[in-house]
């Protein structure tokens, strides 16, 4: 089921998690602007909620391949 994910590039997941985790830049990025939000019981949006699990996305998935290799071994 996720054979796809064991097919895609490390280098390509670590670019996405870094760019999409980090974007935008300035003033302050929206996975740490929504982790905050969820913390501080302030997300209620659908709007933030989908920035959070967009902005999350590469960062679950960069784990999830990790663990998957490592279970292998």
């Amino acid at each position: 089921m996720l054979a796809w994910l064991d097919r895609l590039p490390y280098p390509i997941l670590l670019v996405a998690a870094v760019l999409l985790g980090a974007a935008p830049f300035l003033p302050e990025p929206h996975l740490w602007q929504k982790l905050k939000m969820l913390a501080g019981g302030t997300l209620h949006r659908p709007i933030d909620i989908f920035d959070l699990v967009w902005h999350a996305s590469p960062l679950l998935l960069l784990a999830v391949k990790i663990v998957r290799q490592r279970s292998r071994r």
